[in-house]
């Protein structure tokens, strides 16, 4: 999405947008061809990953992989809808065509170690996982998915991380303050966000608050890739990203993003999802636990700067935290 009258400015645009660090949105949305182009460009620069392998250590635990079905032991594999693109969760350092890293990489993987299954990860847009865990195409997801009450109606989780939703403006924005504590804050102004996320659902469920408040509506915007959203707030075409607590603190570390955590909002358990009464939860709940009881987890989660959303034990669909 150019300006009006201004066309010449997209490679300029896109050159600029290689040297962000992608944002942490756990979606994908109805974007337009420029967004994708410059998300694109963002995607070939991603900030480094970090040296230490924390899974390189894990081995097989027998007791626990006979958890699975036995199937599955006897295929070896499991089959993993991804949501790449989003650090410090997920996303391509090196580009594309390179290994995926990030701390659900690194968790799914260790998990794999422990069950002794190899894992065909294939890369898949946030709001298409979810869905097609129910056809069968894959036989779990990783997205940061957020375990919500409506989600489990439909969902199975094996919990991992406690995350959840933040703010962030752009360096030097002060109309917000420091935190966004209501979503009154937010009046008058346009949110981008992703599509199937929690933050969309928290942004429409809740759309009424202004009226109540005698105030001007806030708008939200969704984007199909996670630099576009970055792009539309440098543009001004966006006043504040609503995304994950640790993608935004992430990118707001990075000096090229140009950008301001706003604080925690609202915290969320976050988990591996299967399609609904999946056999395979107990053994990722113990896999998970077992990678807890022997410091990998808090390695894991230490290499990605995470610690402060560790958690102290996996748990199978929790209820929703309110």
């Amino acid at each position: 999405m150019n300006l009006p009258g201004i066309r010449t400015p997209l490679r300029l645009l896109a050159a600029s947008v290689a040297l962000l660090p992608l944002l942490a949105l756990t979606a994908c949305g109805s974007g337009t061809a420029d967004d994708t182009a410059a998300a694109s460009a963002a995607g070939a620069k991603a900030s480094p990953a970090p040296s230490d392998n924390p899974v390189a250590s894990v081995q097989k635990v027998d007791s626990i992989a006979a958890l699975l079905p036995a199937d599955v032991r006897k295929a070896g594999t499991l089959r993993v809808g991804s949501s790449t693109g989003t650090p410090p969760a997920a996303y391509y350092p090196d580009g594309t065509g390179k290994p995926p890293a990030g701390q659900d990489i690194d968790i799914a993987n260790a998990v794999a170690k422990v069950l002794g299954v190899r894992l065909e990860r294939q890369d898949a847009s946030f709001e298409t996982i979810l869905p097609a865990l129910g056809s069968g195409k894959y036989d779990f997801g990783t997205g940061n998915f957020g375990v919500t009450a409506e989600r489990l109606k439909t969902i199975d989780f094996v919990t991992y991380i406690n995350d959840g939703q933040g703010f962030a403006v752009k360096k030097g924005d002060t109309k917000l303050g420091t935190k966004v504590t209501g979503l009154t804050q937010l009046c008058g102004l346009t949110i981008g966000t992703g599509a199937g996320t929690t933050f969309e659902a928290t942004l429409e469920a809740q759309k009424g608050v202004c009226a109540k408040a005698g105030k001007k509506p806030y708008d939200v915007k969704v984007f199909s890739e996670n630099a576009a959203t970055l792009t539309a707030l440098q543009q001004g075409r966006i006043d504040v990203i609503m995304s994950t607590i640790n993608g935004l603190r992430y990118q707001a570390a990075q000096p090229a993003a140009g950008t301001t955590f706003l604080g925690e909002f609202h915290r969320l358990d976050v988990g591996f999802a299967f399609k609904k009464g999946s056999k395979l939860t107990p053994a990722f709940q113990a896999a998970v636990n077992q990678l807890i009881k022997d410091g990998t987890y808090d390695r894991i989660l230490k290499k990605w700067g995470t610690s402060a959303s560790a958690i102290e034990e996996s748990r199978i669909n929790p209820p929703e935290e309110r």
